[in-house]
C-alpha cells in the first residue's frame, strides 16, 4: 500500500504542477461547465468528438490538486479514444474511485487515483472531470455538471 500511496503523491503533484491539455479548445463541439461545491473546484471541459472518437480534449479552471491532476490524467488518456472506450474507462475509474474494485491493470497512471479512496471527501474532486466527460460524449451537455 505504501508503494501505491507514493505513486499517488508523485502523479498528483506532477499533473497538478504541469497539467496536460490545459486551456480552451477553439474547435470543441462540446463544452461542459462542472463544479464541485464541496471543495470549490470549477472546470470547463472542451471536447471535440467526430466519427465516434474523441479527436481532441482539454480543460481549464481552478481547483484542488486532486481535481486538476485527475482532469489532466483524464485528458491525456482519453484523447484519440472512441466514445465507447471513453465510457468504459469512465466506468473503470468511477469504480476505482468509489471503492467498487481494485485498479484494473490497464489503467496505468490512472491507477494512482485509487489513493483518493483514503480520503472520501476527495472522491468528488477526482471524479468531477470524469462526469463532465460522460456528459460530453453522451450528448447530455446542456446543463452544468455538479457533484452535489
Amino acid at each position: 500500500m505504501d508503494e501505491l500511496q507514493e505513486l499517488y503523491r508523485e502523479v498528483i503533484l506532477d499533473h497538478n504542477r504541469r497539467p496536460r491539455n490545459f486551456g480552451a479548445l477553439s474547435d470543441a463541439n462540446h463544452v461542459i461547465e462542472a463544479v464541485n461545491p464541496l471543495c470549490g473546484d470549477k472546470l470547463t471541459l472542451y471536447v471535440k468528438v467526430g466519427g465516434g472518437r474523441v479527436e481532441d480534449i482539454s480543460f481549464e479552471g481552478t481547483g484542488c490538486a486532486i481535481s486538476v491532476a485527475s482532469s489532466s490524467l483524464m485528458t491525456e488518456r482519453i484523447k484519440g479514444q472512441t466514445v465507447g472506450a471513453s465510457l468504459e474507462l469512465f466506468a473503470k475509474v468511477h469504480g476505482l474511485l468509489t471503492g467498487a474494485g481494485d485498479a484494473p491493470e490497464d489503467l496505468d497512471k490512472l491507477a494512482a487515483l485509487a489513493g483518493v479512496r483514503e480520503y472520501p471527501t476527495r472522491v468528488k474532486c477526482a471524479s468531477l472531470a470524469w462526469h463532465a466527460l460522460k456528459a460530453a460524449v453522451t450528448g447530455t451537455d446542456g446543463k452544468p455538471v455538479t457533484t452535489e
